[in-house]
C-alpha cells in the first residue's frame, strides 16, 4: 500500500529544547493515523514539518517524505494537495460562513461555478447548510470547527491534517464529526491528526503512535496495543481513602497496582477476582471495567503533569 507520509530519524530543535527525537512512522494511503501525546509531547511540531509550516533539522539520516515529496524543498505540493485543521479558530469573524469558504476557494484558483458547487456541498456534509449566511461571530464552537473542516476539504485534498479537532465540544458534535471523518476515510483521504481525547484515537484511527518529550513510546492499532500491553480489566477506586475499607488479605498474585495523584486502579483479567478485592466497599467507591486507550496512555506516560 502507498505511504502517504514516511518519516525516517525527524528531528526538530528549537535552541536548547529537542521538541522531536528520531521519530519514524509510515501513514499509509485512505487510512487514519494518529499521534498521541501529554502536551509539549511534539505532536504539533511533527505535524508543522509534515505540511512544512517549520522544517526539520537538516541532520542526515534523517528522511520526511509526504507524497513522495521533501517539504523541505516541494512546500507548495504538498500544501496543494493537503487540507489543514488548526487548533485555533482562524475564520474571519466579520464575514458569514459563505463568504469565508468562497475566499479560501479563491485562492485554490477555483472556478466561480465550481467553487459555488464545492462550498454548497461541503456545508451540506457538514450540516451547515442553513447557516451559509450567518455570521462567524453568531456560531456556535461546533459550528465553527465544523466549518474549519470545510474550508480545510475545499480543495479536495488527498491529506487532511488536523490537530486536535475536537477540543471543546459536547459529545454531540464530536461524535457527529467522527462520523464524517471515518466517511472520508472511507472515500480515499488518508487523515492525520493529534487528540487528547482517547476514545477519539480508538474510534477513527486505524494506527496509533504514542510520543512523550519527542520520542516515540510505541506505535500500532489501539486494540491490538490494548491487548498486548494491559490486562483486561480494572478495578478504580475513587479516592484513596478507599484503600482503607480493602481487605489486604485478598489481594491475588495476578492483580497489578497503580497509583495516581487521587486515584489507585488495580489491573487483573479475572473480574471476579477484582471484585473479591474491593471487598467491602460501597458502590459509589470503586468501578471495575474493560481497560481502555487512556489506560495505556497513562501507563506509559506518567499519571502526573510533566512540567
Amino acid at each position: 500500500m502507498e505511504n502517504v507520509i514516511a518519516a525516517a530519524g525527524v528531528c526538530k530543535t528549537y535552541g536548547s529544547l529537542q521538541a522531536v527525537k528520531s521519530l519514524s512512522f509510515t501513514v499509509p494511503r485512505s487510512s487514519c493515523f494518529g499521534l498521541l501525546g501529554p502536551n509539549g509531547a511534539g505532536k504539533t511540531t511533527m505535524l508543522k514539518m509534515v505540511y512544512a509550516k517549520c522544517l526539520r533539522d537538516q541532520a542526515p539520516p534523517s528522511s520526511l517524505l509526504v507524497f513522495g515529496k521533501d517539504p523541505g524543498t516541494n512546500e507548495l505540493d504538498i500544501k496543494y494537495l493537503s487540507g489543514v485543521v488548526p487548533q485555533e479558530d482562524n475564520l474571519d469573524q466579520e464575514l458569514n460562513v459563505w463568504q469565508n469558504l468562497m475566499i479560501y476557494s479563491r485562492l485554490y484558483g477555483m472556478s466561480r461555478s465550481s467553487r459555488e458547487k464545492r462550498i454548497a456541498e461541503l456545508l451540506a456534509f457538514m450540516e451547515l447548510g442553513e447557516k451559509r449566511n450567518v455570521k462567524i461571530k453568531e456560531l456556535s464552537g461546533g459550528m465553527k470547527r465544523r466549518l474549519i473542516i470545510a474550508r480545510a476539504l475545499l480543495h479536495e485534498p488527498r491529506l487532511l491534517i488536523l490537530d486536535e479537532p475536537t477540543t471543546g465540544l459536547d459529545p454531540q458534535v464530536r461524535h457527529l464529526i467522527w462520523d464524517k471523518l471515518r466517511q472520508l476515510r472511507r472515500e480515499g483521504l488518508t487523515i492525520l491528526l493529534t487528540t487528547h481525547y482517547m476514545e477519539e484515537a480508538f474510534q477513527i484511527c486505524d494506527t496509533v503512535l504514542i510520543m512523550h518529550r519527542g520520542e516515540k513510546l510505541m506505535e500500532g492499532a489501539p486494540q491490538q496495543l490494548i491487548e498486548s500491553k494491559l490486562e483486561r480489566y480494572v478495578l478504580e477506586l475513587r479516592g484513596r481513602e478507599a484503600l482503607t475499607h480493602m481487605d489486604a488479605s485478598r489481594h491475588d498474585a495476578g492483580v497489578r497496582r497503580d497509583d495516581g495523584a487521587d486515584t489507585v486502579r488495580y489491573f487483573g483479567n479475572d473480574p471476579g477476582v477484582l471484585r473479591s478485592l474491593a471487598g467491602s466497599l460501597g458502590n459509589g467507591e470503586f468501578h471495575v471495567r474493560e481497560t481502555n486507550l487512556e489506560d495505556l496512555f497513562l501507563q506509559t506516560t506518567g499519571n502526573t503533569l510533566d512540567e
